[in-house]
């Protein structure tokens, strides 16, 4: 069982940074691609990025392209979400989620192939 602990969530205004953190228990860190999901009040939860084991592959939504960059340290187990130019619409609960290594060794992953997903961290942008 892998646990995923986020933190680095909070309030800030349109156009600031934040980094997200998510720290897990597994030894084996670096048998999973990482990815980060979220969800706002009355919508699906979305893909946001995702990472590959080995930090070399990544994969963006559009939405975030060029904002937001993930990052990974697989000696601290511990992938990181570095968010800038926010924007009001990127509120939302941040999670971050956990998926075996795919043999495709494509990063992206769905919210229904994760395997091991966080509490979740509260991000509000303010216009």
């Amino acid at each position: 069982q892998v646990q995923l602990v986020e933190s680095g969530g909070g309030l800030v205004q349109a156009g600031g940074s934040l980094r997200l953190s998510c720290a897990a228990s597994e030894r084996t860190f670096s048998s999973y691609d990482m990815g980060w999901f979220r969800q706002a009040p009355g919508k699906e939860r979305e893909f946001v990025v995702a990472i590959s084991w080995s930090g070399g592959r990544t994969s963006y939504a559009n939405s975030v392209k060029g904002r937001f960059t993930i990052s990974r340290d697989n000696a601290k187990s511990t992938v990181f979400l570095q968010m800038n130019s926010l924007k009001p619409d990127d509120t939302a609960v941040y999670y971050c989620a956990a998926r075996r290594i795919s043999s495709s060794g494509n990063p992206y992953f769905s919210k229904d192939e994760a395997d091991y997903w966080g509490q979740g961290t509260q991000v509000t942008v303010s216009s």
